[in-house]
């Protein structure tokens, strides 16, 4: 029997949050109901009452309610909800973790999911759960589930989607993964551009008795990828695919955010970098790409991706930005630079091939890298065996040197 945490606005939603609980209950769980409702009196009895909850971030519940602010009430419980539930957590008291609501509810029971680590089971019934996500999910595996209609009383199409709600965390709780194999982790990076190579790089590093989890530079990956790094879980990073950075500074849809290439560097992870994908800046369906942009040199690589290759100046900036984050490095760092291509389209005879920006990108990167950090340039393309094979001997090394 597991505990699941039925967390919302009851002064609002109290009768939808008790419809959950009560199917929870009856599929044989425990539900610990917390409220997260400051504004008015709930309608359905929590087992943590909001003052509770208002105590772990030092709220003033009393002028709250005075001040009947609902925004300030929503960033209230949204300072407060995430403490609460990592300390339950922490103290094994939850299992799973489910919430309902609009715009605010969302807000509030989002934020405190983003406080439970991956692989927690957390679902969050909403009208946002459509298009962009990205602001409620962030980096953690938070289930949206539309809600259809809004969260605003019992009806024929409100109890179908609950019920199934409801049943969808119960079976989250339910399927227990099997133990992790104790290895330690490699964090790596890929791109379609780049899968051959790193897929190699994993077959080595997996024969040296590690795990690899590789992450698909989309932005949304390179922040995941950033993220664990930052919990302390990898032994190493084998990060050859760059290409966010291309997105962020150029201004293309698949940027990471400027933090990108931190956590290893502050941490003191060992890492092996390369540019890998650094030719390219992605948009989507070419309607999408903005006017500025006419006349350059685009690659369709499908109706809902196009590509746009980097110029001299733009290649250069990016590689001064890269060097600069790994210049922050407190730990061992290489970087591996393929001359003969960074992509499968920018090797010679294809689509991005462009000698001049290629090595404007690489004279950037070697000018303005510290000088205690070694760069590696190997005449190969970023795909072929050899270079694969190269950056995986040398994330070894460094980790073992580390």
């Amino acid at each position: 029997m597991a505990t699941i945490a039925v967390l919302g606005t009851f002064d609002t939603k109290g009768e939808e949050h008790g419809f959950i609980a009560e199917i929870i209950r009856k599929r044989g769980h425990r539900v610990l109901l917390i409220d997260v409702g400051p504004l008015a009196e709930p309608t359905l009895k929590p087992d943590i009452s909001c003052e509770e909850v208002a105590k772990e971030s030092d709220i003033d519940l009393v002028g709250l309610r005075a001040r009947h602010d609902r925004g300030e009430a929503v960033l209230a419980m949204s300072q407060a909800a995430p403490i609460l539930l990592s300390r339950l957590w922490q103290e094994k008291k939850i299992d799973g973790v489910i919430s309902l609501g609009g715009g605010g509810g969302t807000a509030i029971g989002t934020a405190a999911m983003r406080a439970l680590p991956v692989g927690f089971p957390k679902l969050m019934v909403s009208t946002l759960a459509s298009g962009n996500t990205a602001q409620y999910v962030g980096v953690k595996d938070i289930v949206m589930f539309p809600s259809i209609v809004d969260v605003a009383g019992l009806n024929r199409i409100s109890r179908q989607i609950l019920t199934r709600a409801a049943g969808a965390i119960c079976g989250m709780v339910e399927m227990v993964p099997a133990a992790a194999v104790d290895k330690p982790i490699i964090a790596a990076s890929m791109f379609g551009n780049t899968n051959a190579c790193v897929q190699h790089a994993r077959k080595i590093l997996e024969a040296a008795g590690y795990e690899v989890l590789i992450f698909h530079a989309t932005g949304t990956g390179g922040r995941v990828m950033e993220s664990l790094i930052e919990s302390g879980m990898v032994a190493g990073v084998l990060d050859l695919t760059t290409t966010e950075w291309a997105d962020e500074l150029v201004g293309g849809v698949l940027g990471a955010g400027p933090t990108r290439l931190e956590a290893a560097a502050r941490l003191g992870v060992p890492a092996v970098v390369g540019p890998g994908c650094l030719d390219m800046v992605n948009f989507q369906a070419p309607s999408t790409v903005p006017n500025r942009f006419e006349g350059r040199r685009f690659y369709h690589h499908n109706p809902q991706v196009t590509l746009m290759r980097t110029t001299p100046e733009e290649a250069a900036e990016i590689g001064r930005v890269i060097a600069e984050k790994l210049n922050a490095s407190i730990g061992q760092v290489t970087v591996m630079l393929p001359l003969k291509a960074i992509s499968v389209i920018s090797a010679i005879g294809q689509a991005f091939h462009d000698e001049a920006a290629d090595e404007a990108l690489f004279t950037a990167i070697k000018t303005t890298l510290r000088k205690d950090i070694p760069v590696k340039e190997l005449p190969l393309e970023i795909n072929d065996e050899a270079f694969a094979e190269a950056a995986a001997r040398e994330l070894l090394r460094l980790i073992g040197k580390n």
